[in-house]
């Protein structure tokens, strides 16, 4: 071996053990700075934005919080409600991430003064003024508001009162940044003198024409062929509608029935019955109620108007005891008892005064301490003034103790919110003027009953019900179908198999990562996943199971993101090329009629058309009567000279020929002050979205929702 070759055998080895030394470095580095393995992916890593990673607990504490929310308005959350909190929160949490980047970047604060400011007496924060606003007026209460910051700054604050107000001023704060980033970028907005004359123009110019068409319907869908190139050129012209933010997959799918059978609901009909029976005999009908139905809820009363429709109409005429049903309804056999009916009043107006236990000094403090101010009252003093003295329900201590009317259940006028049983309760059972001590959860109340107004009917109803479902022989059936027909496929032969099984597949097209549903199907969530660790022609290794169906799928379509390929699109595009194709075929029937210097009229004769009269059509508002909108056609007339016949043009519905008969000018705009005033705001309420999408367009997102939802 000659002196070169034995340097680059000593050099090549010396390389590689330095190259192999760097990426240990590299890898050890990377194990420290993550605080775990390289070579797997971080467990709580729900995605990376711009390199920075956003981990899924912190995610999905924001999340809670918005359902959190969601049910406190006292709705139920689906899997698709589930999906648009997820989704909702998602790009809160996004949008928040660029925006903040920004922020740094400029270097935007909020000062010690400005923050005062914001949480300060006499002008606070919109959202703190919404919060301590005045029930009755509606009005920032600076009193409410002052007397909550100096039970925060006392030493029987809730810890969790002063932590939830210390992230709701750093929300604040955050929210304060974000306006101020945005009225930088609205602050650039400009709209000058030509643009206010455009848009005024296009909106009062108006246009006389004459036109003829041909619809693409007049070209059977059979006679027309479609080239490879027929699809490639409308693909390249409109490339850009082809872009899609985040990833999408299609994929086709057949169901198997397992919905109960008429034998299924006979069977539960009959269980029904004899619940009936049981129920009419029962000496303990809320014990009754809370064993048998498969919905538990107490029984209370209620008024004519909240029942169910059919229990409405029966119960406040029927007699105690009367048991209504079996009947069916959303899916579930139902037996309904009438436990009680009363006539009572249709709402007690009170005031009263709360002594808080530990305030008190114990429960015995606080019972003497409640009598006292009862003897008090009774004695002459003031309610009014006892009340804003030693009241620990502050709002309504500075209303005197007031607080607004309620019905039988607790629950106050104007939606604000119910009060607890024991307090209501009492009050309906006491005469008017009473002044009663009741102990609740949050201490001794002394209550007064100032008013107690109207008579109202109201029953106690207890409803059984037992859903309708398939019984284990039903569900095997289908479940056996479903495997049979997943046993007899290939890679290629779904449709056949399906068609032979007398099956129709269905299409679920543009899927995302996190979606929750598919047509007619509410919770095919784990189907979704599957989907999403296919590859293209994929068929599921089991039998998927969704409400009462069982689902077998195969994976027809993978869409990246970014603009996608043709073959990915080519399905959906095709009704347009189409009609692409018959345009070409229409405009060469105009073209021949056309020759010669052919009018309006003539063109209309010799392609069996007629000419159709159109007055007072404005650019802004492009609809032909009668038609679909039609840009194209209005963009060309427009751009016509008068009294000349225009070329085919290939609109929406049809291809045109048309002949401007004049334009009528609106005045001159003297003013262009309103014009621009107009645009400007339509450029501000659109800005702060454009803003986002533009951070997100530039954003490089690795999302991971679908490994964790």
């Amino acid at each position: 071996m000659g002196i070169m070759g034995f340097l680059r055998e000593r050099m090549g080895k010396i390389l590689a053990f330095f190259i192999g030394l760097a990426l240990l470095a590299f890898i050890v580095s990377e194990v420290v700075r993550s605080g775990g393995s390289f070579f797997r992916d971080d467990s709580n890593e729900l995605a990376v934005v711009n390199g920075e990673k956003v981990p899924y607990d912190k995610f999905n504490e924001k999340l809670e919080q918005n359902s959190a929310q969601f049910k406190q308005q006292g709705q139920s959350i689906s899997p698709q409600i589930a999906s648009y909190l997820q989704e909702t929160t998602w790009n809160q949490y996004l949008s928040q991430m660029l925006i903040g980047k920004e922020i740094e970047k400029l270097g935007l604060t909020v000062g010690d003064d400005e923050m005062s400011v914001m949480i300060g007496d006499n002008n606070p924060d919109p959202q703190i003024a919404r919060q301590f606003a005045d029930q009755q007026t509606g009005q920032f209460d600076r009193n409410k508001y002052n007397q909550f910051k100096a039970y925060l700054q006392s030493g029987k604050a809730d810890p969790a009162q002063k932590e939830a107000w210390h992230n709701f001023v750093v929300d604040l704060i955050e929210a304060k940044k974000a306006t101020k980033y945005m009225t930088l970028v609205t602050n650039g907005l400009y709209v000058n003198s030509l643009e206010a004359t455009d848009d005024y123009e296009a909106k009062n110019k108006l246009v006389n024409f004459k036109y003829v068409s041909l619809d693409y319907a007049s070209i059977p869908d059979a006679k027309v062929t479609l080239t490879d190139g027929d699809y490639s050129a409308y693909y390249d012209a409109h490339k850009a509608q082809f872009k899609t933010p985040q990833e999408l997959r299609d994929f086709e799918y057949v169901t198997f029935n397992a919905a109960p059978s008429k034998e299924d609901s006979a069977a539960v009909k009959l269980q029904a019955e004899k619940l009936a029976n049981e129920f009419k005999t029962t000496n303990n009908d809320s014990l009754f109620v809370q064993i048998n139905a498969e919905t538990k809820a107490p029984l209370a009363y209620q008024r004519k108007g909240s029942l169910d429709p059919k229990l409405d109409t029966t119960m406040f005429s029927a007699a105690k005891g009367f048991v209504y049903g079996p009947y069916i309804e959303n899916g579930s056999y139902k037996i309904a008892k009438l436990v009680d009916s009363k006539t009572t009043f249709d709402s007690v107006k009170t005031r009263h005064i709360l002594i808080d236990l530990a305030s008190a000094g114990g429960e015995d403090k606080a019972k003497a301490k409640a009598d006292s101010i009862k003897k008090l009252i009774q004695g002459g003093k003031s309610f009014a003034e006892l009340a804003t003295t030693f009241s620990a329900d502050k709002g309504s201590a500075v209303k005197g103790g007031e607080i607004p009317s309620f019905d039988a259940n607790g629950v106050m006028g104007g939606g604000q919110g119910a009060l607890v049983p024991e307090y209501y309760n009492a009050a309906f059972k006491a005469n008017k003027g009473d002044i009663l001590v009741v102990k609740s959860q949050f201490g001794y109340h002394v209550i007064q009953v100032e008013d107690q107004k109207g008579s109202v009917k109201l029953v106690k109803v207890g409803v059984v019900d037992k859903p309708l479902t398939a019984s284990s022989k039903t569900q095997t059936v289908a479940y056996s179908k479903a495997q049979a027909f997943l046993a007899s496929l290939t890679s290629d032969n779904f449709e056949a198999e399906a068609k032979k099984e007398g099956l129709k597949p269905r299409t679920a097209e543009d899927v995302t990562a996190i979606a929750s549903g598919l047509p007619g199907l509410d919770n095919a969530r784990d189907v979704v996943r599957w989907a999403y660790k296919a590859e293209k022609g994929d068929i599921t290794d089991k039998v998927f199971t969704v409400g009462d169906q069982y689902i077998v799928t195969r994976l027809t379509e993978i869409k990246p993101k970014g603009t996608l390929a043709l073959e990915a699109v080519k399905k959906q595009i095709e009704p347009m090329v189409r009609n692409e194709v018959k345009a070409k075929q229409l405009k060469e029937k105009f073209d021949s009629a056309l020759g010669g210097g052919a009018s309006i009229d003539q063109v209309a004769q010799k392609v069996n058309s007629k000419v159709v009269p159109v007055e007072n059509i404005v650019f802004a508002n492009p609809i032909i009567p009668g038609q679909s909108a039609e840009y194209k056609v209005i963009g060309s007339v427009f751009g016509s000279a008068v009294n000349k016949i225009s070329k085919p043009v290939d609109g929406a519905q049809g291809v045109y020929v048309f002949v401007v008969n004049g334009f009528t000018n609106p005045p001159a705009l003297g003013n262009a002050v309103k014009q621009k005033e107009q645009i400007g705001q339509a450029l501000l309420q659109r800005s702060q979205g454009l803003v986002l999408d533009a951070l997100k367009d530039n954003a490089i997102v690795k999302d991971n929702r679908a490994k964790f939802f």
